[in-house]
């Protein structure tokens, strides 16, 4: 790792170089620490994820601006490695779209991405989504592009227009948001695996796959969505989804037992649980300062 390069400016060289990139969720500081440790190269911050996890909200467009700002912050100085944000319709218009991008690039995210939904959003595999139209989101966009004090902080483009107005609209709003600026496109919710090769190969920016268990896209694996020309997956769900399901067990096993023991083998141990947010390394940290007193004073 090139320790000289800022988040932004890796997450560009990543984009340039062979091979999709593969960023898994995380809705908090956990979670991202467990996706660095497990060796992917990048960290998605799950808009959905921190909705429901740090809110309680379901995917409606609820969290602010602020919230998920707030969230990314500490997600991106948890990790070395490059963090890409949600950062949802840019919270408002033109304005307020520049004021976002500032946030999130002050709070040290490689890159966000922004879609043409109109407020109030939702999840993109929720159905009923309402999307603005193709010029004011090409407003947004060479707002975003205009705004950001690096150049190399990622602006990706995401289009809902799938599942409102259709395949040809789709593509006329991609090619609108490239012209605009868009370093990475990403068309939500593509339904089949013949329309998320058709989408790369009109296309010449990177693509992103969104990678949603139970949504509306095929779950198609890395290695194939690279042979189809993606650049790009995240996988924002996976996490919390996951514990959502584990943590239910775990207090129903409580409630009907008074006991937690007979789940103690599919949990981590308290000592691993500090392990991974860096015990060991931060009491040799702490032993190496005292050490240092004690040969000052002595």
């Amino acid at each position: 790792m090139d320790t000289s390069e800022n988040p932004a400016s890796r997450l560009r060289r990543m984009l340039r170089e062979p091979g999709i990139i593969v960023a898994p969720g995380a809705y908090d500081c956990l979670t991202a620490r467990i996706i660095q440790q497990a060796g992917f190269p990048a960290v998605y911050m799950t808009g959905a994820g921190t909705s429901v996890a740090a809110l309680g909200y379901p995917d409606l467009g609820l969290a602010t601006m602020t919230e998920m700002v707030s969230n990314a912050a500490g997600i991106a100085d948890t990790v070395d490695v490059p963090v890409i944000a949600d950062a949802d319709t840019g919270y408002g218009g033109i304005l307020n779209v520049q004021r976002t991008v500032h946030q999130y690039e002050r709070a040290g995210v490689a890159a966000i991405h922004i879609e043409d939904q109109d407020i109030p959003k939702r999840c993109g595999h929720l159905d009923d989504k309402r999307i603005i139209s193709i010029g004011d989101m090409v407003q947004k966009v060479r707002a975003a592009v205009d705004a950001r004090n690096d150049p190399d902080f990622v602006i990706i483009v995401r289009t809902d227009a799938l599942a409102v107005s259709g395949w040809d609209d789709t593509m006329r709003r991609c090619d609108a948001y490239v012209e605009a600026g868009a370093d990475v496109l990403f068309v939500e919710a593509l339904r089949t695996p013949e329309e998320a090769e058709k989408v790369t190969s009109n296309f010449n920016v990177p693509l992103l796959y969104n990678f949603v268990e139970s949504g509306k896209s095929p779950l198609i694996p890395a290695d194939e969505l690279e042979r189809l020309g993606f650049k790009l997956v995240i996988f924002p769900g996976s996490a919390f989804m996951v514990v959502c399901q584990a943590v239910s067990e775990l207090m129903s096993e409580l409630k009907n037992t008074g006991t937690t023991a007979s789940m103690m083998d599919r949990m981590a141990t308290l000592h691993q649980c500090f392990e991974t947010v860096g015990l060991s390394q931060m009491l040799a940290q702490d032993a190496q300062y005292a050490g240092l007193g004690s040969a000052t004073s002595g």
